[in-house]
């Protein structure tokens, strides 16, 4: 490529003028160019500069080197000098000479622009002869060496990250704010520059503008622009222009970088490329530039920084090691080793950040097995030390990390520490459970805690199932001791309450495989996570199915009965026929020690009202457990048993009269018993001819329930039936509910209840020869049961024959007649129970 050449300086007449004006150009050059370069290119000496300078002293005057970018895309390299007298003997001359790079072009082999900083190509006067040619390169300068930049760079060290920030700065927005460098020296403004253009990468050194002087920084357009101390007042508090850092004062913060001029702490890219410079291994910058990573991320120059083995904050520890982490393959093995010996190095702060820890474990988990032992071995250790110290979890290393040598010390060390914290019940589980890890990792007897620790664990989560997470499970694989006593805090649990343990099995995948015979535990094992999972319907099947995975016979532990009752059913009670069912296949004898049969109990007295499984359970339950009954409870059982007896047939007369000392010693009663018995009762009244004796017994003991069945029962849809269909059962039933009209009460409210609201509705729908045959069958049992039906079913006899029929005068100190009523006995002629009564 060509440089095309521009010279600038004070010169004689001439064809183009005289006094300041462009002496010599490179053909083709634009004259847009020109006009602007005119701005960029000129000088203005020192305020104190001597006025007529001696050679000397000329050569002490700034240099403005300056790299400017145009409007056209293009960039202006130029070098502005001051040269005293002009051709006139006038003092206030300068020479430039600048050179012109192209749009989208950089220098010859993509040189930075600073490294044309006093190159020898520069011209201190304008060329004689022909127009300039173009200049194929610009030797480097030989004043930018290594060395002396290391130096410069170690003089302005409490300045450069706070430098750097801004820099980075500019390189992400455009609108950032210049940076102003105040030196003494412009030579030193030339430095920064270097050392900025080593440190960015390499697209925004290459962008970067600067000029090394200017008397006039607020009509500077560069990035960077160098000003003597003289020329800085007046910037200082216009931060959203300038950035000003004023090196040729004291630094603010001798013992530490200096932060930004708004007192901003600078970032983690600048603070890493400041301890570069200043440890002179500026060479990293060319290597951390080729490193995958997004530009001014702190993770590669920390990397490589700490592979060399220089220091950098937890934060940039922290960055080069998730770096690391990302991109094992970028570092060979011994940077890799120099990162690790570097990271695991003892640092001097009390406490190491735990994301630095966290990174740590990470990186050791990603390249551990990569290391040399020598080398693994103390970032292991440190590890395990931050594992037991810190409150925050610190993932272990593996076991083979240590060496033997390592791993005493480490025992000898953190020994009484681990004891400690896994004794500790304070905080939680999961800080002990860590520790039981580091014990195991280096054969710290523990022994001693496992079991309070299995305790405490099995306590909290039996509380929140929840807390059972991946550590948890790991720590269970890494330590069997602890595992089994788990399982037998457990075990003893699901004794006291296993629906809690149940819970926990159905939400943690805990191993529950052992030697041990853990019986309970396999209960609620299975009911958690067994095949049929509670959901078939066939209860006593699933209990048959619990006691089986508890691999332990029920007779020998007959505790195991009263878990699966609980299991299986938990708060609900069982069935009568599932009742039944368990006690013929298992027997009463191992209800007794298991403590099961109030289950049976409770079963029988809630059973469904109606349900002959009830009371053939009662009188199972009675001839089973005959000293265990509380007395209300066989009292209970014994009028379920009655209510059998009733059903079979086999009980003897007196059926109101034994319900009634039943019920007077079960009291109080479960309704659905009342019901049961009851309903019992009232059928057999209504079904047996001979009951007559039996209702004359139940009108006289008033009591409600009795009567309230007997009247569902009057009311159901088979006495209707039966009635409609068999005149001699109408007319039986006309004669019990004809029966004892004075003896108000329960029976009153029921008798003139189901006279009109079932015998009624029944007549008006029999034809006239089915009422002629229900009258025939009442003159059978005398010839005033059938007037007194006759008067009943006559239209508009209600309203006369109410107070006759049950009915009470209303009138104070009137008396309804009395009566006595009779049972619906079969048999012909007259019935003399009602010879002193009736309806005349």
């Amino acid at each position: 490529m060509s440089l095309g050449q521009l010279h600038y300086t004070s010169a004689p007449p001439g064809p183009d003028g005289s006094g300041f004006r462009f002496t010599a150009l490179t053909p083709g050059l634009p004259q847009s160019v020109l006009r602007e370069a005119e701005q960029l290119i000129g000088y203005e000496p020192p305020r104190n500069a001597p006025s007529r300078p001696s050679a000397t002293e000329l050569e002490a005057f700034p240099r403005a080197f300056s790299y400017s970018e145009l409007s056209d895309g293009s960039r202006l390299l130029a070098r502005t000098v001051y040269t005293g007298a002009d051709y006139s003997g006038r003092w206030g001359n300068f020479h430039a000479h600048a050179v012109h790079l192209a749009p989208g072009r950089q220098l010859p082999d993509g040189a930075l622009p600073v490294s044309a900083w006093e190159s020898p190509g520069w011209a201190a006067a304008t060329p004689r002869g022909d127009a300039p040619p173009a200049l194929a390169a610009l030797p480097p300068s030989t004043l930018l060496d290594p060395a002396g930049l290391i130096a410069f760079a170690a003089s302005r060290a409490p300045w450069l990250a706070a430098v750097f920030t801004d820099l980075q700065r500019q390189a992400e927005d455009e609108t950032a704010p210049q940076v102003v460098l105040v030196e003494r020296d412009s030579a030193d403004v030339a430095r920064w520059v270097a050392l900025a253009s080593a440190a960015l990468p390499r697209e925004a050194a290459h962008r970067l503008t600067f000029t090394t002087y200017t008397r006039r920084p607020h009509l500077a357009g560069q990035r960077i622009v160098g000003v003597l101390p003289d020329d800085a007042h007046g910037l200082a508090g216009s931060g959203r222009r300038y950035r000003v850092h004023d090196c040729s004062a004291p630094p603010p913060a001798p013992d530490g970088p200096a932060p930004g001029p708004d007192g901003s702490e600078p970032a983690p890219w600048a603070v890493a490329a400041a301890r570069i410079w200043s440890a002179g291994a500026f060479e990293l910058f060319q290597h951390a530039h080729g490193l995958p990573g997004e530009p001014f991320t702190a993770g590669p120059p920390s990397a490589l920084a700490l592979c060399a083995g220089i220091d950098l904050p937890s934060s940039h520890r922290t960055a080069a090691a998730l770096w690391a982490c990302e991109h094992p393959a970028e570092l060979d093995g011994q940077e890799l080793d120099g990162l690790v010996q570097t990271l695991a190095a003892p640092r001097q702060e009390a406490a190491v950040p735990a994301a630095e820890t966290a990174a740590l474990a990470d990186l050791f988990a990603r390249v551990g097995g990569n290391l040399r032992p020598e080398t693994a071995a103390p970032l292991a250790a440190r590890l395990l030390t931050a594992a037991v110290r810190s409150d925050e979890p610190v993932r272990p290393p593996d076991p083979g990390a240590l060496t033997d040598e390592v791993a005493r010390q480490l025992a000898a060390e953190l020994g009484p520490e681990l004891r400690a914290g896994i004794a500790d019940p304070a905080g939680g589980f999961a800080r002990p459970l860590r520790l039981l890890r580091v014990a195991g990792l280096l054969a710290v007897d523990c022994s001693g805690l496992v079991t309070p620790l299995a305790h405490r664990l099995a306590a909290a989560l039996l509380a929140d199932p929840s807390a059972y997470g991946g550590e948890l499970h790991q720590t269970l694989a890494d330590r069997p001791d602890l595992h089994t006593a788990l399982l037998r805090e457990l075990d003893a649990a699901a004794l006291a309450g296993p629906a809690s343990v149940t819970v926990l099995l159905e939400r943690a995948p805990m191993e529950l495989e052992s030697r041990e015979p853990l019986p309970y535990l396999r209960m609620c094992g299975w009911k958690a996570r067994g095949p049929a999972g509670g959901g078939s319907g066939d209860r006593n099947g699933e209990l048959r199915a619990v006691l089986e995975a508890a691999r332990v016979s029920v007779f020998a532990h007959p505790p195991l009965l009263r878990v699966a009752f609980r299991l299986v059913w938990g708060s609900d009670t069982p069935t009568p026929e599932e009742a039944r069912y368990v006690l013929a296949e298992t027997g009463a004898d191992v209800h007794r020690p298991a403590e099961t049969w109030p289950f049976l109990v409770t079963a029988a007295l809630n059973g469904r009202p109606g349900d002959p499984h009830a009371d053939e359970l009662a009188h199972e339950l009675l001839a089973a457990f005959p000293t265990q009954l509380r007395p209300a409870d066989r009292a209970a059982l014994l009028l379920l048993e009655f209510a059998r007896d009733l059903r079979a047939g086999g009980a003897g007369p007196g059926w109101v009269d034994r319900y009634l000392g039943l019920r007077r010693a079960a009291e109080p009663v479960n309704p659905t018993v009342l019901e049961h018995v009851c309903g019992r009762i009232a059928r057999r009244l209504l079904t047996d001819p001979g009951a007559g004796r039996e209702l004359d017994d139940l009108i006289r003991s008033r009591d409600a329930d009795l009567c309230a069945a007997y009247e569902r029962a009057a009311r159901e849809d088979a006495v209707h039936s039966q009635v409609l269909r068999e005149p001699v059962y109408f007319a039986d039933r006309f004669v019990d509910w004809n029966a004892q009209p004075q003896a108000g009460g329960a029976w009153g409210k029921v008798r003139g209840a189901l006279l009109d609201g079932v015998l009624r509705p029944a007549a008006r729908a029999l034809a006239a020869e089915d009422l002629a045959a229900v009258e025939a069958a009442l003159a059978k049992r005398g010839a005033r049961h059938a007037e007194d039906f006759r008067a009943w079913n006559r239209p508009g006899a209600l309203s006369r024959l109410g107070l006759r029929f049950g009915g009470r005068d209303s009138r104070p100190g009137k008396a309804a007649p009395r009566r006595r009523g009779s049972g619906s006995g079969s048999g012909s002629g007259s019935d003399d129970r009602y010879r002193d009564g009736g309806v005349r």
